[in-house]
This record gives C-alpha cells, sequence and structure tokens, in this order.
C-alpha cells in the first residue's frame, strides 16, 4: 500500500507540475517544439514499458503517464501549429530513440532501451542548460523541482529496484538538479 501511495503522490505531482505548461500552449503564450515533444514523449513510454517488463509497477504509472502527457503536448502543438521544423540533431534524436526497439528486441533485455532511452534524455537537457547558464532566468525552477521530487517519488514507489527501473529517475532527478544549481548560481552572480 505505501508503494501505491508514493506512486499516487507521484502522478499528482506530474499533473500539477505540466498543467502550467499545458495551459500556456492554450493561451498561446507557449510554443513548445513539436519534434521534440515527440522524441520525449515516445522516449518515456517506451521506457516506461521496459520498466514495467522488469515489474516496477506502481513505480512506472507516473513514467507512463509524464510520455503519454508528452506526447498529449505534442500533438497540442501540432494543432497550434507551433515549431515543426526539425534540424539534423533532432532526426539523429528521434532515430536514436528508436534504435532502442531493436536493442531490446534483439537482445531481450529492457536494460538496452532504458540506457538508450535514458541516455537521449539527459542529452537533451544539454542546450536547457546553456540556456540556463546564458540566461538565468528563462526557466521556471518550479517545473523542474517538481519533476525531481517526482522522481524520487517514482524511485520510492517500485516494486523491483534494478537498472532498468532505477536508471532513468536516477538520471532525470539529477539532471533537474543540475539544472536548478545552474540556474540558482547564476542568478546569484547575474544579481551582482
Amino acid at each position: 500500500m505505501l508503494k501505491e501511495g508514493f506512486s499516487l503522490l507521484a502522478i499528482l505531482i506530474t499533473f500539477v507540475a505540466f498543467y502550467p505548461y499545458i495551459q500556456s500552449i492554450r493561451t498561446d503564450t507557449s510554443q513548445p517544439h513539436v519534434f521534440s515533444w515527440v522524441i520525449w514523449g515516445s522516449a518515456t513510454c517506451v521506457v516506461f514499458l521496459a520498466q514495467m517488463e522488469d515489474n516496477a509497477g506502481a513505480g512506472a504509472w507516473s513514467i507512463g503517464l509524464s510520455g503519454m502527457i508528452a506526447l498529449w503536448i505534442a500533438f497540442m502543438a501540432y494543432l497550434q501549429q507551433g515549431e515543426i521544423r526539425a534540424t539534423r540533431s533532432d532526426w539523429g534524436f528521434l532515430v536514436l530513440a528508436l534504435s532502442s526497439l531493436p536493442f531490446w528486441y534483439f537482445t531481450a533485455d529492457p536494460l538496452w532501451a532504458v540506457v538508450i532511452l535514458t541516455t537521449v534524455d539527459a542529452l537533451g537537457f544539454g542546450p536547457t542548460l546553456r540556456k540556463v547558464y546564458r540566461f538565468p532566468y528563462s526557466e521556471k525552477l518550479l517545473f523542474f523541482i517538481l519533476l525531481g521530487v517526482r522522481n524520487v517519488l517514482v524511485i520510492l514507489a517500485l516494486e523491483n529496484y534494478s537498472l532498468t527501473t532505477v536508471l532513468f529517475p536516477v538520471v532525470v532527478t539529477l539532471a533537474c538538479l543540475l539544472l536548478i544549481s545552474i540556474a540558482v548560481y547564476r542568478r546569484r552572480v547575474v544579481s551582482f
């Protein structure tokens, strides 16, 4: 029962974290990049499936929800005629993300899919980290704080602890902490 409680709290935080962003799309104050959200959504959904394959149980529910929300954001962005152009690196990330499925199939081990997709997700933080360093007020830190807390709850809710089930939420939590740390440090430096 405790694991399910952590998972339900993680699901609640997922909704709280994404709600303002979805509202900003509806009011045309945000124009998400369709391709990026397709990559994030599909990658997160595959991580969810890999975690479920490795008996993550309730701990994976919030990851699955995040993947579905990301795909919904991609769909909303498409309907809104958001940014659709894709660069070579966008295509590279998509191909890398999709390569996780054959690795999983041929090795019969979901860990390979999680390793590839976690790498894609971590690399995806790169441009945002660079942007936050240059423009420390350009991101709402509450989203990344909530995402980090949500992932700690995901880890606590896992019913099976293995590299397959733990890797993705740990790396995303560390990436969020790094982004928050850079933003807080740069905000102090810039304000002087």
